[in-house]
């Protein structure tokens, strides 16, 4: 992403107020020194939303993985070529190259009847699209009753 980016963390030990703080914090002085940049990098504090329920957690990971290609201008064509992502790290049985990266966990919330495995759950993000507002908005208008 050009002016954001998405996390999905589980961290049942440290609040994620710290784990931002510290992340974004370890950003700005990196940004900052590369670029010789002064004052405030970030324009507005982080914001987070709890996903509750395996389903959700999966809406929100394909969500965060399939942003490059869904964007009005595509950062990329295929989810496994965008650099900036562990997408291309669930399509390898590879062991995950950051120790902090659980590859298992996301398999293991997949629907009953689709084996547990990285490749279903990167070919569960290729082919799961969660709708944005602006479909739900388009749905709305070319729905039978907003014709009535």
């Amino acid at each position: 992403m050009t002016n954001h980016y998405h996390l999905l963390i589980k961290s049942p030990d440290v609040p994620l107020d710290k784990i931002m703080a510290r992340i974004n914090r370890r950003y700005s002085d990196y940004y900052s020194k590369k670029y010789l940049h002064v004052g405030r990098i970030y324009e507005k504090r982080y914001n987070s939303k709890e996903a509750e329920g395996p389903f959700a957690i999966l809406a929100v990971s394909s969500y965060i993985h399939r942003n490059p290609i869904d964007t009005r201008k595509p950062m990329d064509e295929n989810l496994i070529d965008y650099p900036y992502s562990s997408f291309p790290m669930y399509c390898s049985e590879e062991p995950a190259s950051k120790s902090w990266i659980d590859l298992e966990f996301l398999s293991t919330l997949l629907p009953v009847g689709i084996e547990k495995s990285r490749l279903n759950y990167s070919l569960y993000c290729q082919l799961y699209r969660q709708a944005t507002e602006e479909d739900k908005k388009l749905n709305l208008l070319l729905s039978d009753d907003a014709w009535l």
